[in-house]
This record gives structure tokens, sequence and C-alpha cells, in this order.
């Protein structure tokens, strides 16, 4: 059997956006209720050296979207990195499934093997689609994620792993009948 790039994407990326999705409005909720400044979580990091809340989310959007639209060889949707609020964070990740969805299948799928050179301010690197959203772009995502998760959880918020794997709180609390 075989699997789709398409097919990879979408089910690792879609369910972690939702899951990062719902920990945000956690925790902008948990903030109000417990009189916390969410300017100070939106900004904050788990080591000095590290990026905010805010990039990690950024990074982990722009891998998401520009996965699918640089094996299916169109030009790279920008967003502006000027999220500064739990709200504004949602809406970029909206904006992100959005333009992943916005691919069409076929201009991804059976291009496993073509070469691509993508070009970041340190340098380029080149990959067939298959090892670019394998091994590169799935990585990074993830990390990404974790890191925007882990801050949240170090702050002192409570979610558990359903949430980052992409199922609402709503789901995981409701009880089989």
């Amino acid at each position: 059997m075989t699997i789709s790039l398409h097919s990879v994407a979408a089910r690792s990326i879609l369910p972690r956006l939702k899951g990062l999705s719902e920990a945000l409005a956690s925790a902008e909720a948990h903030c109000a209720t417990h009189g916390i400044d969410p300017a100070l979580w939106v900004q904050a990091r788990l080591a000095p050296d590290m990026y905010p809340l805010a990039r990690q989310v950024q990074i982990a959007s722009d891998h998401a979207k520009g996965c699918l639209y640089r094996i299916a060889g169109l030009d790279v949707p920008a967003l502006a990195d000027t999220e500064t609020t739990f709200a504004e964070l949602r809406d970029r990740i909206a904006r992100t499934v959005d333009l992943f969805e916005a691919v069409d299948v076929a201009r991804v799928n059976g291009r496993d093997d073509m070469m691509l050179e993508v070009r970041y301010p340190w340098g380029t690197l080149d990959f067939t689609s298959e090892d670019f959203l394998v091994g590169w772009v799935m990585p990074n995502f993830y990390f990404h994620v974790t890191t925007a998760y882990d801050i949240l959880r170090h702050l002192g918020l409570p979610l558990g792993k359903p949430v980052f794997m992409g199922r609402s709180i709503a789901e995981v609390l409701r009880k089989p009948a």
C-alpha cells in the first residue's frame, strides 16, 4: 500500500494545528480567569536562547503552510509575523489551515522524487519532496508545536496529551453513552 505526500502532511499537521489553537484558547481563558497578563504568556519562553511562544506558533505555521506549496511548485504565501495576542495567533492558525487546504491534492501527490531547493537566510538545502516533508518539515513542525505546548504547560496551563493530538477538551471529557 502506498501513502501519499498529501495524506501524510494533512493527517499529521491539521490535527496538531487544531490542538494548538485549542491550547491557545485555553491559555487565554486561563489568563483571564487568573488575572494574568496574556502578553506575558505570549512572549514566554522556556530558555533565554529559545524563541517565545508567539514565534514558536509562527514557525510551526510557516512549516505547515509551506510544505504543500513547495511540493506543488507554488509560491509560498507569506504571513506577517506580527501576532502579539492569543486571538491573533489563533487567527494565524486558521489562515494557515485555509492555505493548507487550498492546495490541490493532485498538485502534491506523485511528486515524491521531485527535487526541491529551499532557501533560508543561512543557506540553501536540497531535498526530494518526500525527504523534505518527512525529514525536514515534519520534525521542525513537531518541534515548534511541542515547544509551544511545553511553554504553556510550564506556565501552569493544565493541558493533556489529547489536546496536543487534536482532540478538543469537550471530546476528551465526553463520557460514552
